[in-house]
């Protein structure tokens, strides 16, 4: 087994935020570490420069894995780094902690199979700290990541989500890129029965934050504006 380590190296969910949400931990690994398998190029190279730890970007090893990434091409860095040079290697997702809804989970499975050590950082989860604040069941939760786009599918799955939440007592997370959160919620509120409650949870961690449940009827005479500004929407009970 070779002694090198898979970090996974979770990020900021919003601008200036390192110093309230990332460990020691996690600022030590990155000013150690290297090599590093990223959801975005240009995102993880600004999260590093913004953790002012010293480094030279330009001296580093960067590897994109994103969702399109064939495997022949991220595979045979990880490879050379980790089983050839024993090097650490870390994952940067896009935001918060990869491996959870996430591309890099390809990477430990993969190092898995190679007999590596993964390490999992302590860091924010977008996921988990709107189901935190949601005041619905955490004990067994469902998150379906993104919903169809086409209406019709949409709309049925909204549905599905809301009977299984009514059946199981299951939270059921879900979110859409920012730009489309004003049309989801209002599919949302369109689709759902008039008591179900719904929590929304956007701009986590940020100035912007915000974190309310309240009844779909309620929403429907709420103003809010959440457009642009990541977000994760849940059906639940409260317990």
């Amino acid at each position: 087994m070779s002694e090198a380590i898979l970090y996974l190296i979770p990020t900021t969910l919003a601008d200036q935020t390192a110093a309230q949400v990332l460990s020691p931990q996690v600022l030590d690994v990155v000013a150690n570490t290297d090599c590093f398998l990223v959801e975005n190029l240009r995102t993880a190279r600004r999260f590093i420069s913004g953790l002012k730890l010293g480094k030279v970007i330009d001296s580093l090893h960067f590897q994109e894995l994103h969702k399109d990434t064939p495997d022949e091409d991220w595979q045979p860095f990880a490879h050379q780094k980790m089983l050839q040079e024993g090097q650490n290697i870390g994952i940067i997702s896009e935001a918060g902690c990869p491996g959870v809804a996430d591309p890099g989970a390809k990477a430990v499975a993969w190092a898995h199979r190679n007999g590596l050590r993964v390490v999992p950082l302590v860091g924010p989860s977008s996921i988990l700290l709107a189901l935190m604040g949601s005041g619905f069941n955490g004990q067994s939760f469902c998150f379906h990541g993104y919903l169809p786009i086409e209406a019709q599918a949409r709309a049925k799955f909204i549905k599905q989500m809301e009977k299984e939440m009514v059946q199981t007592g299951r939270t059921q997370l879900f979110m859409e890129t920012p730009y489309r959160n004003k049309k989801l919620l209002e599919d949302v509120l369109q689709q759902a029965s008039p008591n179900t409650l719904l929590s929304v949870a956007a701009g986590i961690t940020s100035e912007q934050e915000i974190i309310q449940t309240k009844t779909v009827a309620q929403w429907r005479k709420t103003t809010l504006n959440i457009d642009k500004i990541p977000a994760i929407f849940s059906f639940g009970k409260t317990v």
